[in-house]
């Protein structure tokens, strides 16, 4: 373990939502939801605001509209989030090579492998933090000059008390946990502080009466190793002592988790053979969850009547742990496949793993258009008959949208033939609104703004 706490962890605060308010004047201050707008959507992320409605991300969103019925809800833009998560690491990386982003807004970085690791051999313990404190507050400040938006940090001797103090930092805020200190900061904490104790193991726990970390660690790993198996309940025994000895690795091998069926008779039918992959994908992504992981490349196996073995493989947007998208990117890609001759195995596998299982709108905006698709595919063949209309475009809440005339704005909402638009940037006041028809030539779709203006 470390004499200096040179390990620190990043997390945006709220950063969906705190981007959208960054980029719109009009939402600054007040309660901004970023999720699915479709009848299954879920939360991904709530502002500040909204939170004191109750609202949380992974809640329905017909939920949060009860509680917070005044919020602005927005389906989200995953290429104004990707820029300024660029913007951010490149930052980290700057005060170290060692930077591993766990999600777009959310990394470990080793300060001691950067050009700031040699100063903390040549002090003591205690002005070693004091230098590392400095360092974080300057990224800090960094950040909010760069993007406008705010991150909690937490710096520590080992990843997991990093992640740990970052927690107690949000929101906006700093928390040095000094090593050999672990200890009696994990104490009075619940088991579930603890990464990897979900639901089922703090049942377990609990029937044991072990209720704090406090508890686990006088338990002793024996006990431990009973009630949880060998592996888990060592690691979990470890953590609750505040071992961790995990590098911050800045390239991850690519893994995957994948399950697969032999079947005794080669299936031919094609239906069967979805069903089979449908069931195959709820097991892989029960694997995954269990994992604490999410993919983004789904990846179909089919080993075919004659011994050959074909791979099929489609990369998402985004990573996910949602069954509906990889049930049907698997689908998808078994209806590629020529099974003519039966089927031997089937597997399905998701790679290009995350460590960590937000409900992000990728995974959302892949399955309101796969739903989408299938309301397409379930036309009456009589209406495909008939002569086409034009198709009237779609504008979301939130897009970024320009007006030939009145410039750059942002779809505040749309229906029965209308849409309705606010007309402000990043750097501008509170815009005002106009009302346009749907298929108004002079309007069009455009790029995300930076939350800063250009120099000119």
């Amino acid at each position: 373990m470390r004499t200096v706490p040179s390990i620190i962890h990043l997390d945006m605060d709220a950063f969906f939502a705190a981007v959208e308010q960054a980029s719109k004047p009009s939402l600054r201050g007040k309660p901004v939801v970023v999720g699915g707008l479709g009848g299954r959507g879920v939360v991904s992320t709530a502002s500040y605001e909204a939170r004191r409605f109750g609202v949380h991300s992974a809640m329905p969103m017909a939920q949060a509209r009860r509680l917070c019925p005044n919020a602005a809800f927005l389906s989200g833009r995953f290429e104004a989030y990707r820029a300024n998560s660029e913007i951010v690491m490149g930052l980290l990386r700057e005060r170290s090579p060692l930077v591993e982003p766990l999600s777009l807004d959310e990394a470990f970085v080793d300060l001691a492998a950067g050009p700031y690791g040699p100063a903390f051999d040549e002090v003591t313990p205690a002005e070693g933090a004091q230098r590392v404190l400095a360092l974080a507050e300057d990224l800090r400040a960094d950040i909010v000059e760069r993007t406008g938006l705010t991150a909690s940090v937490g710096a520590a001797g080992s990843k997991l008390m990093a992640k740990i103090a970052s927690e107690q930092a949000k929101p906006d805020g700093l928390v040095l946990i000094e090593p050999g200190s672990e200890r009696s900061v994990l104490a009075p904490m619940p088991v579930r502080a603890l990464p990897g104790i979900g639901p089922a193991t703090e049942q377990a726990l609990r029937r044991a009466g072990l209720t704090t970390v406090a508890d686990l660690a006088e338990a002793g790993s024996d006990e431990l190793v009973g009630l949880l198996g060998k592996a888990h309940g060592t690691g979990v025994f470890r953590m609750a002592l505040g071992w961790d000895e995990r590098p911050v690795v800045a390239d991850r091998d690519a893994k995957s988790v994948s399950v697969e069926d032999t079947f005794e008779v080669d299936l031919a039918d094609r239906d069967r053979i979805l069903r089979e992959v449908d069931l195959l994908a709820a097991r892989c992504v029960r694997r995954l969850r269990a994992t604490g992981r999410s993919g983004r490349t789904v990846v179909l196996k089919v080993r075919r009547f004659d011994f050959s073995t074909l791979t099929r493989s489609e990369t998402l947007r985004g990573p996910t742990d949602d069954e509906d998208v990889i049930a049907a990117t698997a689908r998808r890609l078994a209806l590629g496949v020529d099974v003519t001759g039966g089927v031997r195995l089937l597997g399905v596998g998701v790679a290009q793993l995350a460590d960590f299982t937000q409900e992000d709108l990728f995974a959302q905006a892949e399955r309101e258009e796969l739903a989408a698709v299938a309301a397409a595919v379930e036309e009456p063949a009589a209406v495909a008959e008939e002569p086409e209309a034009p198709a009237a475009r779609r504008w979301w809440p939130g897009q970024d949208v320009t007006h030939r005339q009145h410039g750059p704005g942002w779809v505040q909402g749309s229906g029965v033939g209308r849409v309705t638009v606010r007309f402000e940037t990043p750097w501008s006041g509170v815009g005002r609104v106009r009302t346009f028809a749907v298929d108004d030539e002079e309007l069009t779709a455009s790029g995300a703004l930076p939350l800063r203006e250009p120099e000119a």
